[in-house]
């Protein structure tokens, strides 16, 4: 048998034999669905034998065979009613479980469950339902092909990446038929929020309207997307309304997994537990920072990837530089609980943010990784894992803790066709195509390639597609590749940063000469750069199309 769980109520597998009908019973399930119809191959059970034996067991039987490929409407509704009716958990089978799996997926959709989530609780099964991930959609019903609406380029996404790629896609033609799907009604400048964490910005100055940001021809379709058909140059939104494209642009960020803490959610912004991460909570870091005079501070680091992967960092190294200002610091315990095994991945700017680490004392803990936490009882708990791979928990009290949460591509990128066994957009790291859909493109956090996961790097990405997608409608050789930048300015202390840029492989990208910005010191030149110059680069610059110093490479 090769059973595989759909959730606690339902798991499906391919035909069962009569003899197995006892162990199942043993296994915990009191019900079996048959949707294979008898007859169906030569060496199959009929239903009857296999009613039968259930009963001899103690289980139930119901017959609801499906035609391979002729799944109606009505076929979902009896599923979803046997499910009901019959006791659990029911094990469901036809030839190879798919059928089953479809029948369920459906009648989820009839529920309203939203589509990510069907389509994720069945490839964690080994299903892939993205073939009818429209009609599930539909509420389970099988929907009309006509098209709700039609662009010649529609992007996924209205964050940095998505706006700023269709402002550099206009820069090149006016004239071009874009369309931006995203359902925010705010757009956030997000690397400020470890200023606003800082005292530094407030959180008001971080966000404007999506409205105000969307450049001008370009469609907003405020809506959420379901799924995706690259096959037929569609995507699906809730409600099943079918956006057609000629090309397509993917840049819808990345998910932030509080839920993958556990405890977490029910304690952020109270009991001392805070993080940048969020909009709303980075003011609560400050606050947090100010009224601390003595007690124990933790800073985390989830696993890689997560986006601006210098941010837990650069939170703990603000607080720090706070409460040596203040005095307070001698009474501050202060740690950097890391899941990863170095301070930071690209080894010339480690020596700089080591003496900053001496400075406030930091007690570094390395393959450390956030599990738990009680916010009422200031208690986390770590994960360790040690050099020959084994782990320990390992328990840790608080006054502050700053989280940074674990991150995945989102759900409906990660069950898709269009994601890589790992969950995201698979590119070709150097012209961001779509390695098997050659009218897609993605850029910004939510692809593939090897590079940090920053604003920076969407800021250089976006000229790229932008080329490299007009380049393709034009029928012309000349790509521009991307060669990894990304840039993590490191507030090591107020009125200063150690400015990290680097490529694939860990390779220094400088933009300034050594004479006025040495990225591997902290400088003053860095700290004017992040408070006062990036801010309207991002809104009045990349937003708008304008590429300083972020003019693609053509490579013939």
């Amino acid at each position: 048998m090769d059973i595989k769980k759909i959730n606690s109520g339902l798991s499906v597998s391919p035909q069962i034999e009569v003899a197995e009908l006892a162990e199942i019973a043993k296994l915990g399930f009191r019900s079996v669905i048959c949707n294979r119809p008898d007859g169906e191959g030569a060496d199959q059970p009929t239903f009857p034998e296999i009613e039968k034996k259930a009963r001899a067991a103690g289980l139930q039987a119901r017959y609801i065979p499906i035609t391979p490929g002729k799944v109606q409407d009505d076929d979902a509704t009896k599923f979803s009613d046997a499910l009901t009716e019959l006791p659990g958990p029911v094990l469901a089978y036809c030839r190879t479980g798919t059928r089953s799996a479809t029948l369920w997926s459906l009648g989820e959709g009839a529920k309203g469950t939203p589509v990510p989530d069907i389509l994720s609780a069945t490839k964690a099964a080994g299903y892939d339902m993205s073939g009818v991930a429209r009609r599930i959609a539909n509420g389970g019903r099988t929907p009309t092909d006509v098209a709700d609406v039609v662009h010649d380029i529609v992007i996924v996404g209205g964050g940095a990446a998505g706006i700023a790629v269709a402002a550099s896609l206009l820069s090149r033609d006016k004239d071009l038929d874009i369309a931006i799907i995203d359902p925010a009604d705010v757009h956030y400048y997000q690397p400020g929020w470890t200023m606003v964490g800082g005292g530094i910005f407030t959180a008001e100055e971080t966000a404007k309207t999506m409205a105000s940001l969307i450049p001008q021809g370009v469609k907003w379709i405020k809506a959420a997307v379901s799924a995706f058909e690259p096959q037929n140059n569609v995507v699906i939104l809730d409600g099943c309304r079918v956006v057609k494209y000629t090309r397509m642009i993917v840049a819808p960020g990345i998910k932030l997994n509080w839920n993958g803490i556990e405890g977490l959610v029910d304690t952020l912004g109270r009991n001392g537990v805070t993080s940048n991460y969020r909009y709303d909570l980075a003011p609560y870091t400050w606050n947090l920072v100010q009224n601390m005079k003595q007690g124990r501070a933790l800073f985390t680091q989830p696993p890689m990837p997560i986006k601006c992967a210098g941010a837990p960092q650069k939170a703990m190294y603000l607080s720090g530089d706070h409460w040596t200002r203040t005095g307070a610091i001698k009474n501050i315990d202060i740690a950097f609980y890391n899941a990863g095994g170095v301070l930071f991945g690209v080894k010339e700017y480690v020596p700089a943010l080591m003496q900053y680490i001496d400075r406030y004392g930091v007690d570094l803990k390395f393959t450390h990784t956030l599990k738990r936490i009680d916010g009422p009882a200031k208690t986390a708990w770590f994960t360790r894992t040690d050099a020959d791979g084994t782990t320990s928990e390992v328990e840790a009290k608080f006054d502050m803790i700053h989280v940074v949460p674990p991150q995945t591509a989102p759900d409906f990128i990660r069950v898709s066709p269009l994601a890589d066994a790992a969950g995201w957009v698979d590119v070709d790291q150097a012209t961001l195509r779509h390695k098997t859909y050659d009218n897609i493109w993605s850029l910004g956090d939510v692809m593939n390639a090897p590079n940090a996961k920053t604003a920076a790097a969407a800021r250089m990405q976006a000229p790229i597609v932008a080329n490299n997608l007009i380049a393709d409608m034009r029928g012309a050789s000349a790509v521009a590749h991307y060669n990894g930048y990304g840039s993590c300015p490191l507030t090591v202390e107020r009125g200063k940063i150690v400015l990290a840029e680097f490529g694939y492989g860990g390779k220094l990208l400088p933009s300034f000469p050594k004479w006025l910005i040495d990225g591997t010191k902290p400088s003053r030149a860095a700290w004017l750069l992040k408070e006062k110059i990036l801010p309207p680069i991002y809104w009045k610059g990349m937003l708008r199309g304008k590429e300083w110093m972020a003019k693609p490479e053509i490579a013939n």
